[in-house]
């Protein structure tokens, strides 16, 4: 992802988490990042961009059993 992409891309997930507190940390693999909240980590966000004229971003959250007992 580029600088451009990444830009976009927080604060877009900023606006709809509703927190400045979304941050994108690259990974050793170029096709994703990181995604923080609030400094813990959400999950990891992907590029298909396989087709130019169509690029898609991909946020895949997990959720712990134990995150969810822990409430």
């Amino acid at each position: 992802m580029n600088a451009q992409q990444l830009s976009q891309v927080k604060s877009y997930l900023s606006q709809r988490f509703g927190s400045a507190n979304v941050e994108l940390r690259p990974r050793k693999v170029q096709d994703s990042v990181e995604v923080y909240l609030n400094d813990e980590i959400l999950g990891l966000l992907y590029i298909d961009d396989e087709d130019k004229d169509d690029i898609s971003y991909d946020l895949n959250i997990s959720i712990l059993q134990q995150d969810l007992d822990d409430m």
